[in-house]
């Protein structure tokens, strides 16, 4: 009887061991509550006025211009999306490019990104014309060789086009 007792709460325990919480798909992302300060989003106007003055300011201090809506699904922070993209620094020196669709949860992203991708479904294209603190902020980006290639406190334009959320 003992023996049975025991098989029957080993057996228990291995069985309620292999429930997966619905916790542990959860998202870790959140929406961020950023929002530039007026100093960068008024320089970041200022460059906007000159070159992109069709461009539309959102709440949190960044400009953008969509392109093309696109017609599929929209992404939120835990969307895993896949995108082409170009970066700019605002002197028109390109810091980075990938032609070949790349691979991210948004959340991970910076978040400008976070913010700007939402505006647009699968399929579409957006400018983006992010400030410092919606970017990379007040830190040096640097290559594999160490070379800066966003310095700190750069307002940086992004095109993207969102080739697939999942």
């Amino acid at each position: 009887m003992t023996r049975f007792f025991f098989l029957i709460i080993a057996f228990s325990i291995v069985l309620t061991s292999c429930n997966k919480s619905s916790d542990d798909n959860a998202c870790p992302y959140t929406d961020s509550p950023a929002v530039a300060p007026s100093t960068e989003v008024d320089n970041l106007q200022i460059y906007i006025t000159a070159n992109y003055p069709a461009a539309i300011k959102h709440p949190s201090g960044f400009f953008y211009e969509i392109v093309a809506t696109g017609t599929g699904a929209t992404p939120n922070v835990c969307s895993n999306i896949s995108f082409t993209y170009s970066g700019y620094l605002t002197n028109g020196t390109k810091f980075d490019e990938s032609l070949t669709p790349v691979e991210f949860i948004l959340g991970r992203l910076i978040v400008g990104w976070q913010k700007g991708l939402p505006l647009i479904r699968k399929g579409g294209q957006i400018n983006l014309y992010i400030p410092p603190s919606l970017g990379y902020g007040n830190r040096d980006v640097r290559d594999a060789n160490n070379n800066i290639v966003v310095p700190a406190n750069s307002n940086l334009r992004f095109n993207l086009t969102l080739v697939d959320v999942k």
